[in-house]
């Protein structure tokens, strides 16, 4: 499957008091790569603890504006991360962490895609979600696996806040790793499937690869 690799280099037209604030003591290294899936295109990012976003629908101009927004928040201008001859992106020999986490996130991707994979094992950065919705996500991520459902009232029992259903679907469209912390499989008690960040459509492909649904006819 396709990467299109897509990096950022400083800009050495900013003020001198940007690039300062970028390369404060609070900077995190990160890298990000753009991978062709089934749904379009996939923005992935990863810091130094983990994968820590994937964006839907990263065609050039959704992804600009990701990256844009993640070197504000990791306060660095990403990692260069070079593609192998295959186009997947590498982790070259004394390359930083991130780079690894972001290779091993695109192999999981792809195999995942392929059918192989039925779930993923990767290290993920949750700092970009904090509160009630971290405690969400990662019971979701914890307790519902590959082919399951779960139902927005459910995943508020299970953190112990039942009145909270509301806020659950929040808690979804927040989400900074989607496919791999599977809001997909959140739906509606009724048996209506739900809302979802990256369009229905793409919430029934993913269930459908997972055999929740059925495969569409065309």
């Amino acid at each position: 499957m396709t990467i299109a690799e897509r990096q950022t280099q400083p800009d050495p037209r900013k003020r001198p008091e940007r690039r300062g604030r970028l390369e404060g003591a609070d900077a995190r290294a990160w890298a990000w790569a753009v991978l062709a899936t089934p749904i379009g295109p996939l923005l992935l990012a990863a810091t130094d603890e983990g994968l820590a976003q994937v964006v839907f629908h990263a065609e050039e101009k959704t992804a600009a504006e990701a990256v844009a927004r993640l070197t504000r928040r990791l306060g660095a201008e990403p990692t260069a991360v070079p593609p192998t001859a295959s186009g997947t992106a590498a982790a070259p020999s004394g390359a930083p962490h991130c780079a690894g986490h972001l290779a091993e996130a695109i192999r999981q991707m792809e195999s995942y895609f392929a059918g192989e994979a039925k779930a993923f094992t990767l290290s993920l950065d949750w700092s970009l979600i904090t509160g009630f919705n971290r405690r969400v996500l990662r019971e979701l991520a914890a307790h519902v696996p590959y082919g399951t459902v779960v139902g927005y009232q459910n995943l508020a029992d299970r953190v112990g806040e039942p009145g909270a259903a509301r806020a659950v679907g929040m808690a979804m469209g927040s989400n900074p790793l989607p496919v791999v912390v599977p809001c997909h499989r959140v739906v509606e008690s009724g048996g209506g499937i739900g809302g979802f960040g990256g369009g229905l459509e793409t919430k029934r492909i993913l269930l459908a690869l997972e055999g929740v649904l059925p495969q569409p006819l065309f």
